[in-house]
């Protein structure tokens, strides 16, 4: 028999659930995601650091967790999670554990609620709120809610050191807001040497010349990350290839002269369509942020657009090497439909 526990919305909403995961109260921002597959890259994108997750596919947990090494990073960022459905009894020839094992194993709360669809409609009228998960103890009924956006989420899940990798002919360091494994995947199979760096390093320290820099994905409000931003603008001054991706996007924008904001709901699924402007090419991409860019900086110009609301999914300049993406080129939804994009990068190095 499984435990009883509660998602409370700071509305004072109420939804009843079963327990699956660790039973101790969280508090965080309510968001969902529409993605139908992908769970354990998903709770392992450091993206989602201080978010409480909600499902809107309703069967979850039926092909387990698969070895670390497929994971996008080495722990699940997710405070806790919400689904319709959990299934205890996993069949895929590649999973080690099943996901309750794997939740209670990083002390990760989760719950079957019923209601996910009414939950995910509220978020989309009203917009994300802050939750708990709590049950009924003491130290859950005094939680107080949290604002993970109010943090530099970005510091949280950077890395603590220089990394080197390959030894290609091009040099490219990459900035790690909370990057996914992936991004470094698909940029080591592209005979370069990658230099991965924590979010307020100065890469002008460094001993080696390089020719290109990647700004990464990463968790929350792009304005907390005042030192990447600094290190941008003078990356920018000195004309350097840029790439920004997903968080990066709005680095690029903010270090440019631009502004962001925060949205509704987000943009968290693999379905996302986004027009490459000035022309008919409409791609499939897969996304997870919060915010956007608002006011595009002088000398940029949109490069995609969301076919959904409008908003904008990536900007570039006009004469220099200076671009980024919203959404994540490495994702693979479409399957490969934007993998050219770190091509056209590399190219301009």
């Amino acid at each position: 028999m499984r435990r009883k526990g509660k998602l409370v919305l700071k509305d004072g909403s109420k939804y009843e659930g079963e327990s699956f995961g660790y039973e101790k109260a969280c508090a965080g921002e309510l968001v969902f995601s529409t993605g139908m597959v992908g769970y354990p890259e998903a709770f392992t994108d450091p993206s989602f650091e201080g978010q409480i997750l909600v499902l809107t596919y309703p069967i979850i947990g039926n092909y387990g967790v698969p070895d670390k090494k497929y994971w996008e990073s080495s722990r699940i960022h997710i405070t806790g999670l919400i689904v319709n459905q959990y299934i205890d009894t996993p069949s895929h020839f590649e999973s080690k554990i099943t996901l309750s094992t794997w939740l209670k194993n990083e002390k990760i709360p989760a719950l079957v609620v019923a209601d996910t669809r009414l939950i995910t409609q509220k978020l989309r009228d009203e917009g994300n709120q802050l939750a708990k998960i709590i049950f009924n103890t003491s130290a859950s009924l005094s939680m107080e809610f949290e604002d993970p956006n109010i943090r530099n989420l970005a510091a949280e899940v950077s890395t603590r050191r220089v990394t080197k990798f390959g030894s290609g002919p091009k040099t490219v360091v990459l900035i790690d807001c909370g990057v996914k494994e992936n991004i470094k995947r698909s940029l080591y199979h592209r005979n370069i040497t990658l230099i991965t760096v924590p979010w307020d390093f100065d890469i002008f320290s460094l001993k080696e010349k390089f020719d290109g820099v990647i700004i990464s994905n990463g968790p929350g409000d792009p304005k907390m990350a005042d030192v990447t931003i600094e290190t941008v603008k003078k990356v920018l001054s000195k004309k350097i290839p840029v790439l920004g991706i997903c968080l990066g996007n709005q680095i690029l924008a903010l270090a440019a002269g631009g502004d962001t904001y925060k949205l509704k709901f987000g943009h968290r699924s693999q379905n996302q369509p986004c027009i490459q402007v000035g022309t008919k090419k409409c791609f499939i991409t897969t996304q997870n942020h919060g915010f956007a860019v608002g006011k595009i900086p002088l000398g940029f110009q949109p490069w995609f657009i969301n076919a959904n609301d409008n908003t904008n999914e990536g900007i570039i300049h006009e004469k220099l090497p200076f671009m980024s993406v919203q959404f994540h080129p490495e994702a693979t939804p479409g399957p490969v439909d934007t993998e050219w994009i770190f091509d056209k990068f590399l190219d301009s190095l």
